[in-house]
This record gives structure tokens, C-alpha cells and sequence, in this order.
């Protein structure tokens, strides 16, 4: 059986480092300061280049940060990690950030991206 897509219309955003998803640093946070719990503003945390709200560091201790990634050659230090409803997926460096249609994200490789979808 064959299948068509169902047109719908997605938020995406291209990722290349920490920050640049637009959802990013749109929360408060508690941290400590000097010892003491207080809330940072999404202006502080984004000045202090805090990880991201959407796309987070990569850690892995099974790949450190100078191996390479087997999809893009980058190191895996320039990469990001998205919670995901699967649980979750590395992104590369020009991967696009998808909200899904439950509201979710995840990553989709540029090639893959430019097939399926057109600006709206």
C-alpha cells in the first residue's frame, strides 16, 4: 500500500551550538549563587551561555568529546542531546529542531528536511 503525507504546517529551527534554539532560554531557572538558591533569568543564563531549555550539551560517557560523530564527522563536544518522545537523540551541528504536532522535538538531518518540507 502507498501512503501520502498529511499536509500540515511545522515550527522548525536550524541548530549549530548551544543556545540558538529560540526556546532555549525562555524559562527561569534555580541555581545557587554564593551558596544561596535564587532564580536566573533567561537573560542571565543566556549571557552565561547555560545550557540550552530545548537542545542540551551531548554527554556521553561512552563517546567522549574529542571522538568523532559517525553521521557528520564533527566532534562530539559540538553536538547537542533533545529529550524526545522515543527518549531521546543526538543533534548535529545544522540539524533542524522540529515541533512536532503533541508539541514535541526532535531533530531532522538537512537533507531530510529540505525533501519533506518548503517555507509555508
Amino acid at each position: 500500500m502507498k501512503f501520502r503525507k498529511k499536509p500540515v504546517v511545522i515550527e522548525a529551527s536550524q541548530w549549530f551550538k548551544n543556545g540558538d534554539h529560540p526556546l532555549d532560554y525562555s524559562r527561569t531557572h534555580d541555581g545557587l549563587e554564593n551558596g544561596e538558591l535564587r532564580q536566573f533569568s533567561p537573560e542571565e543564563r543566556k549571557a552565561n551561555e547555560w545550557e540550552g531549555d530545548i537542545v542540551r550539551y551531548f554527554r556521553s560517557p561512552e563517546l567522549p568529546g574529542k571522538h568523532a560523530c559517525q553521521h557528520c564527522g564533527k566532534t562530539m563536544h559540538e553536538h547537542g542531546w533533545i529529550d524526545t518522545l522515543e527518549g531521546g537523540h543526538i543533534v548535529c551541528p545544522g540539524d533542524w529542531i522540529i515541533t512536532g504536532v503533541q508539541g514535541e522535538f526532535y531533530p531532522c538531518k538537512p537533507g531530510i528536511f529540505a525533501a519533506t518540507y518548503e517555507a509555508a
